[in-house]
């Protein structure tokens, strides 16, 4: 603690007198945002040293999506959500400081195996007919506009409460097959509860979306700040409108069978930079 504050003060960001009071812990100083495990694999969250700065750096993936930068100036890091279709290897980001220079950091992404699912549910919730295949591209494309919503400020909390009680059902990544086709991985965590099921906020956000979805039925989005969003599926009633602010247990749903499911759950998802993540990951150990 003492050595941070004598390095806050170099940088000319504490006063000395006040750089000494700083080097005895009080007890009324709040203890820091828990953040996400790290796990630098296809789904998991790396989180990548910026270093120093005076002021909160920039950072970017490759393609350019806003990243989540927390910290102080004595170490900044970057939060970098890694899609679930990413190739094992070498990767980096892109930082930019208050200069402006431009700077790469690489990172390494280790393999994960996920294991596989196979489910039955209605024929015409796979083999999609002329009108819902276009009613499903109509909703992805909206849904794309709330994916990438990014908001300032950044989040204060960053452990997440599960948002409903229950055995999980079905875990993130999981490789699922309909029917006998193949399709994308699992991309949130499944949480089986009764139907009617309060669903509660995990952590403080904003309504930035609700709808009834093809695929998702009754869905809500949150946005948490700093493009970490939180979405809620299948839902049986929806109690929050677009632009409400929710605090940490704060009801905004119930739980139901809407959409493509096999039975009343919670499809609870955590995206970061417009990436879909493991929410165990936000969860206390």
């Amino acid at each position: 603690m003492q050595r941070r504050s004598l390095l806050l003060a170099s940088m000319g960001l504490l006063s000395l007198p006040a750089a000494q009071a700083a080097a005895t812990p009080s007890p009324a100083t709040p203890a820091p945002a828990l953040w996400p495990h790290g796990a630098q694999v296809p789904g998991g969250v790396a989180r990548l040293s910026l270093g120093p700065a005076a002021a909160r750096p920039e950072a970017r993936t490759e393609g350019g999506i806003p990243l989540l930068v927390l910290g102080d100036p004595i170490e900044w890091t970057a939060l970098v959500g890694i899609p679930l279709a990413t190739a094992p290897g070498k990767a980096r980001i892109m930082v930019r400081t208050g200069d402006g220079a431009e700077r790469p950091i690489a990172y390494t992404i280790a393999p994960k195996q996920y294991s596989e699912q196979r489910l039955k549910v209605a024929p015409g919730t796979v083999d999609l007919s002329a009108a819902d295949q276009a009613r499903y591209e109509r909703e992805r494309d909206h849904q794309a506009t709330v994916m990438a919503t990014f908001s300032e400020p950044a989040p204060h909390e960053l452990q997440m409460r599960v948002p409903v009680p229950g055995r999980r059902s079905s875990s993130f990544g999981l490789r699922r097959v309909f029917n006998g086709q193949s399709r994308n991985p699992h991309s949130g965590m499944d949480i089986a509860a009764a139907t009617g099921t309060p669903v509660l906020a995990p952590l403080p956000g904003r309504v930035i979306d609700t709808g009834d979805y093809f695929f998702n039925g009754g869905t809500v989005w949150l946005d948490h700040g700093g493009g970490l969003l939180t979405m809620y599926c299948h839902l049986s009633r929806i109690d929050v409108k677009t632009g409400d602010a929710l605090q940490s247990g704060e009801r905004l749903a119930a739980v139901g069978a809407t959409g493509r499911v096999t039975g009343p759950h919670l499809h609870w998802g955590v995206m970061l930079n417009r990436t879909m993540v493991d929410p165990a990951l936000f969860m206390a150990a």
